[in-house]
């Protein structure tokens, strides 16, 4: 079975459009999308539209850090101003249909456990340190104090947030001589769709197929026209990292 794993669109429809394209030819059997659908692109209205429309089935639809903040008008925790200024802004240009699907159709809480074919899976936006602001790192672990502590429990966790795709395994010391008293456990994170920092500019996802092994693709799409669109009411840093993915 195929899961196509999806983080951090960021209002960028067009690279958004490119990988619903680039997934539909590999015909997954579900999606999961791991929050942030809103805020720094200039069209987080239309990328509710776009998501809201998909017709593969979604195993999870979690807020990110920027759903958390924007609804709850919580922007103490943004690293810059101009972070606070776009937050705020996006605030002031949502619709009364994005504000009802960010609160009733996501799960708030930042994460979801669920299963697929057959394996337990745990789709956090952040870490189970902070759901929303602290990252997965594969030389970090939680992001507390680089130890990888209460994921033992599942096959995979799905996470996003820092923007740079990954796939590692990680081994738990457990009671199981079949196995040699180890628990693997696979992380992934499909990087952004719509705002990468891995010096890639392409549109990012993953896709995992559990016969066939995990995939991090990366995809083309129209960066000058979604740069177009930028308007002065946010910092021109948003349009311009999109040239070099940074």
């Amino acid at each position: 079975m195929k899961l196509a794993i999806l983080s951090d669109i960021h209002g960028n429809c067009s690279a958004l459009e490119s990988v619903l394209s680039d997934i539909k030819a590999v015909k997954p059997d579900a999606i999961a999308l791991l929050g942030d659908l809103i805020d720094y692109g200039m069209r987080s209205n239309e990328a509710i539209e776009m998501v809201k429309s998909i017709d593969i089935p979604l195993v999870c639809n979690i807020w990110g850090n920027h759903e958390q903040a924007i609804i709850d008008e919580d922007y103490q925790r943004f690293s810059s101003e101009r972070g606070v200024i776009s937050a705020k802004n996006t605030k002031k240009h949502l619709n009364e249909e994005s504000i009802s699907y960010l609160t009733s159709a996501m799960d708030r809480s930042g994460r979801a456990e669920f299963e697929f074919d057959g394996k337990k899976f745990l789709a956090v936006h952040g870490s189970l340190t902070d759901p929303y602001w602290k990252a997965i790192f594969p030389d970090k672990g939680n992001g507390s104090d680089g130890a990888f502590e209460g994921y033992e429990g599942f096959d995979y966790v799905l996470s996003g947030h820092s923007h740079y795709a990954h796939a590692f395994d990680y081994f738990y010391k457990v009671d199981n001589p079949e196995y040699r008293n180890k628990k693997k456990v696979v992380f992934i994170n499909p990087g952004s769709v719509g705002q990468p920092r891995n010096h890639n500019p392409q549109a990012q996802y993953a896709l995992l197929d559990t016969c066939k092994g995990i995939s991090l693709v990366s995809v083309s799409y129209d960066i000058e026209f979604e740069q177009s669109l930028f308007t002065d009411e946010v910092d021109s840093f948003y349009r311009e990292r999109l040239t070099n993915g940074v």
